[in-house]
C-alpha cells in the first residue's frame, strides 16, 4: 500500500486499535535527523472524543440518511509510514442499537483519498457490499478460483472469464429465465407447513397419495404342518451342533 500511484487510492475500514499520530512538524534546520511523525493521537475513540462532528446526510444501502461526520488528517505510520491519511468517523444521528455507539462512532474509515468529499467516500465504502456478493456467488457457484493454473497468463484470464460467465449468467435469469407468473405461484404457499413439530406436506387435489418408500419385513411365518419347534433358527445351526456331538462321542469311545 505504501508503493500505490497516484491515480489510485485506497479506502477500507479502520481497526479500533489503530494508534494514529498527526504529521510530523516542519524541519527547524538544525543537525539530526528529521522528525517522521507528530503528536501521538490515540485511537479512534480519541479522535471521537476530541474531534469535531458536522451533520450531513448521506446516500447509502439504498436510502438516504442524516448522519455525523468527523474527518482527521493523519499518519497511521506502521502501514503506512510518512504518507498522508484521512480517518473518517461515522456516527448516525438516531443509532439502530438500544445502547448506541458506546465508543462515539459508529463506523471508522481510513482513506489515502485527500481530495474527495467524505460523503462520496462513504458511499464508496458501502457500494462495496454488491461487489463482495458478486465474488461469493462466482466462488461458490461457478467455481472461480479454482482453477489449477501454473502461468501468469493463465491466472490474468481464467478469473476473468468467470466472472463474464456470472455476468452472462445474471443477464439470462433477468431477461428469459425468471418468469413472474411463476414466482408468484412458488412463493405464494410455502411448500412446508410447521404444526404442533411436525412437517407436513402440501399436496394439491388432483395429485395422488403418498407411496410407501420403504417396505415393512417381516419374519416368515412357518409352513403348516412345519415339524421345526423354533422356526426363526436357522437351518444350519442343527446340522452343526449334531456334528459338533458327534466328534465329541466318538473323542470319548477312543
Amino acid at each position: 500500500l505504501r508503493g500505490l500511484d497516484d491515480a489510485i487510492t485506497w479506502t477500507s475500514r479502520l481497526k479500533v486499535t489503530s494508534v494514529l499520530h498527526a504529521l510530523p512538524p516542519p524541519r527547524t534546520g538544525r543537525s539530526g535527523r528529521p522528525r517522521t511523525k507528530g503528536a501521538r493521537l490515540g485511537t479512534p475513540a480519541d479522535l471521537a472524543a476530541a474531534g469535531t462532528w458536522r451533520t450531513t446526510r448521506v446516500r447509502r444501502y439504498g436510502r438516504t440518511d442524516t448522519v455525523q461526520i468527523s474527518e482527521t488528517t493523519c499518519l497511521w505510520y506502521g502501514p503506512f509510514r510518512a504518507q498522508t491519511i484521512r480517518v473518517i468517523l461515522v456516527r448516525d444521528t438516531h443509532p439502530r442499537t438500544r445502547d448506541g455507539d458506546d465508543r462515539g462512532y459508529g463506523l471508522p474509515l481510513i482513506t489515502t483519498d485527500l481530495h474527495s468529499p467524505a460523503e462520496d467516500l462513504i458511499a464508496r465504502y458501502a457500494a462495496r457490499w454488491c461487489i463482495e456478493v458478486a465474488f461469493f456467488d462466482a466462488r461458490q457457484s461457478l467455481g472461480v478460483g479454482q482453477a489449477r493454473n501454473r502461468t501468469r497468463l493463465a491466472v490474468e484470464r481464467t478469473v476473468p472469464f468467470g466472472m463474464i460467465c456470472l455476468s452472462l449468467t445474471i443477464l439470462w435469469y433477468a431477461i428469459h429465465g425468471h418468469s413472474p407468473r411463476r414466482h408468484r405461484r412458488t412463493t405464494g404457499t410455502s411448500p412446508l407447513v410447521h404444526h404442533q413439530d411436525r412437517t407436513v406436506l402440501r399436496r394439491h387435489g388432483d395429485q395422488a397419495p403418498p407411496r410407501h418408500h420403504r417396505r415393512t419385513f417381516s419374519a416368515p411365518s412357518p409352513l403348516p404342518g412345519h415339524t421345526r419347534r423354533n422356526p426363526g433358527r436357522p437351518r444350519s445351526l442343527g446340522r452343526r451342533r449334531n456334528m459338533i456331538n458327534h466328534k465329541c462321542e466318538t473323542r470319548e469311545m477312543i
